[in-house]
């Protein structure tokens, strides 16, 4: 059984624009090393654990962040930045989870964006939101649902992992 989990933009996006790691094995993705957000990515890519929502919100702003050359943004051209939807949303796929719209409009959230991101977690029934805004990881637990950093998101899913195995 899997555990469903809505990831934030700040998160899809640190995991390409926050450089490469030189870890390529995943037995266990390795504690608090290398980029966080990509760890984030492969664990999510495992669909092991984990359920991974999306909304078109969610993935739209994906796009436009990419696509920005401003500092938050990586000046890539649209064409890329739809292929790294497309694999967020293969991922999504193969884990059991898939792209939804939520009905549900939350204003829980200064961030008119935020409110996207718990949108989404509460109309998948994820149990888990990942993000490296503090403006929700600060909301945690947000109607029970824990917002963790990246960071704390692979350390926990590290020792699960290595708990599992002994």
């Amino acid at each position: 059984m899997t555990v469903g989990v809505t990831v934030d933009v700040n998160v899809w996006i640190a995991a390409v624009a926050g450089g490469n790691d030189a870890f390529h094995s995943w037995p266990s993705p390795p504690p608090v090393r290398g980029n966080l957000a990509a760890n984030v990515v492969g664990i999510l890519n495992d669909a092991r654990e984990f359920s991974l929502f999306v909304s078109e919100h969610i993935l739209t702003n994906v796009v436009r962040v990419l696509c920005d050359a401003a500092p938050e943004g990586c000046g890539w051209d649209e064409e890329r930045a739809e292929e790294y939807v497309e694999l967020i949303v293969e991922i999504a796929d193969a884990s059991g989870g898939g792209v939804i719209e939520p009905a549900e409009r939350v204003a829980d959230c200064a961030d008119f964006e935020d409110n996207r991101i718990l949108e989404c977690a509460a109309a998948s029934g994820s149990v888990l939101i990942v993000s490296d805004d503090a403006d929700l990881t600060s909301m945690s637990p947000w109607r029970g649902i824990p917002v963790l950093s990246a960071a704390d998101f692979v350390k926990r899913t590290d020792a699960m992992r290595r708990a599992r195995r002994r």
